[in-house]
């Protein structure tokens, strides 16, 4: 490799793994350190399981992914940097706007205005996330993918760790005493301040992407960008119309159901009002999504359809749709009340779940990334995929041992006070070795197995549809992470804490065993040959 190769292969690895950063900051800022700010603003479990579904964009970002792929910017912009550069740059300084909007609110004076600012960041986060997915696949060849994919999630791990555990050092009661910490409202004007350094970041120092190939003679028209808007307000207002129906009559339907079982059960009151309204929820999901596709069919929302045509050709992606759900199911449930679990189940401070779980953590979640990275060179897909979600699985009985054991069984340790300018402790901080140690375990694992999952969600994709195969991908993996969200608050309550991650051990064992049935399929996805040569459909547009 010549040097100039080489200094390019770098140039694209550094840009996926500032990316990957750029794209975890906000997460975090509408899951664990919400949940945090929730938590200690004294809002009950119950309501903080319920507010996980602000994530909810998360889940649906395809709808609107075909747009990404679709339109460009203006036309200043877009000959300057892109189409893919062009919607970074506007969803990254949008994503400051909403950060710095969300830090003027107040969980406990007004939790509905609280919640739609949460919802707003995450709808922009979700779509900063279809554009560096799709970016990221454009850029790298099949031979970086692996290694782009462990820097990336790197560069993700990172950002949670200072959104989502340096944060909890921060605004941990005793630092603001001593007059070293910062509130919430400060935390998040700072972590808006970063998303717009992303901005200027992405509009002047990423490399710039190929242009697109010319589409085959047998592409599916390009449809036109009226009909395709048009497409896509129908599938909006058929999202809506499903929301209202939910909202007006899910609840009542779902009572008429469960009512009688729950009326003769042990459950208080409040618990089984909670499970009538994830039941309502669950039926309107199953009504919402089957109107949405029928409504975007009948609207010809083209690049849409299109693009899920292109996906859907290709052997096995049914079934490879339902391993992306359940390959991080497992990891889901667990890490969905996670930090709730430490802080009030577990009475640790919040200085301490941010020094364990997320700065002691950082060298094992970064070891655990490279590691999935360079170790994919050697197993391949299909067994990177195997072993990696064997440990992922392992890990969570790590927090069932937590939960049953409590704390001091192993011996910890204590931190000095430090201050390093951009986090400080102001007094000696005792960490538990319990705790240190199933988080350990648990950000190894995880690094490695959303390396190896990343990879694979890559492979899928054909580059004139990246945008929204990557979107539908991904947003099938959200699955687990955001639905789950209400039924691990309610069933936490219901069943306790141990039972509760026995649970989440046992949702990890399909995807496995679904890997097993798949392996001829996932390992075809190794082969380097082009598309048509491996019989795979070429793209079209």
């Amino acid at each position: 490799m010549g040097l100039t190769s080489l200094l390019q292969r770098l140039h694209r690895l550094a840009a996926v793994a500032l990316l990957g950063f750029a794209s975890g900051l906000p997460l975090a800022l509408t899951g664990q350190a919400m949940q945090a700010w929730l938590t200690l603003d004294g809002i009950d479990l119950a309501t903080i399981g319920f507010l996980s579904l602000v994530g909810l964009p998360y889940t649906f970002k395809f709808l609107w992914a075909p747009l990404m792929d679709r339109f460009e910017l203006p036309a200043a912009v877009a000959r300057r940097w892109g189409r893919r550069r062009g919607w970074l740059v506007a969803t990254q300084l949008l994503l400051a706007l909403a950060l710095w909007a969300l830090a003027g609110s107040s969980p406990s004076e007004g939790i509905r205005a609280f919640a739609v600012l949460a919802v707003a960041v995450a709808f922009l986060s979700a779509s900063q996330d279809v554009v560096v997915d799709a970016y990221r696949t454009d850029l790298l060849p099949a031979a970086e993918r692996g290694m782009g994919a462990s820097l990336g999630v790197m560069g993700y791990r990172l950002a949670m760790i200072l959104s989502g555990g340096i944060a909890l050092i921060w605004t941990d009661p005793g630092q603001v005493a001593a007059g070293q910490g910062w509130t919430w409202p400060e935390v998040y004007r700072f972590m808006a301040l970063l998303m717009a350094g992303a901005a200027v970041v992405s509009a002047l120092l990423l490399p710039s992407l190929a242009p697109l190939p010319p589409a085959p003679p047998t592409a599916t028209p390009t449809a036109s960008a009226g009909r395709d808007l048009r497409g896509f307000a129908a599938v909006l207002l058929a999202v809506a119309a499903g929301w209202w129906l939910t909202d007006r009559f899910g609840t009542d339907i779902a009572r008429a159901l469960v009512g009688p079982l729950l009326e003769g059960s042990s459950l208080p009151a409040p618990l089984q009002r909670r499970w009538i309204n994830l039941v309502a929820l669950l039926l309107g999901i199953g009504f919402t999504l089957p109107l949405a596709a029928w409504t975007a069919r009948r609207a010809g929302f083209t690049t849409l359809l299109s693009g899920l045509e292109s996906y859907f050709s290709q052997k096995g992606a049914a079934a490879f749709l339902l391993f992306i759900v359940l390959y991080k199911l497992g990891d889901a449930f667990a890490g969905s009340l996670m930090t709730a679990f430490l802080l009030k189940s577990m009475a640790y401070t919040s200085a301490e779940v941010g020094v364990v779980n997320k700065v002691l953590g950082l060298w094992m979640t970064i070891g655990g990334a490279l590691l999935g990275g360079a170790l994919m060179l050697k197993l391949g897909l299909w067994r990177s995929l195997m072993v990696f979600g064997v440990l992922q699985l392992l890990s969570n009985l790590g927090f069932w041992w937590l939960a049953v054991s409590g704390k001091g069984v192993l011996p910890g340790l204590v931190l000095p006070a430090f201050d390093w300018g951009f986090v400080a402790l102001a007094t000696p901080t005792p960490v538990d070795g319990g705790l240190l140690l199933a988080v350990a375990f648990e950000n190894i694992s995880g690094g490695m197995g959303t390396a190896a999952f990343v990879a694979f969600l890559m492979s899928l994709c054909n580059q004139r549809f990246t945008a929204t195969q990557y979107a539908l991908l991904s947003a099938f993996a959200s699955v687990g992470r955001v639905w789950v969200g209400p039924l691990a608050g309610v069933l936490a309550e219901s069943i306790g804490w141990p039972l509760f991650f026995i649970i989440s051990t046992v949702l990890a064992a399909p995807a496995l065993l679904m890997l097993q049935w798949l392996r001829r399929e996932v390992d075809a996805l190794d082969d380097p040959r082009p598309d048509q040569e491996r019989g795979r459909p070429a793209p079209g547009l």
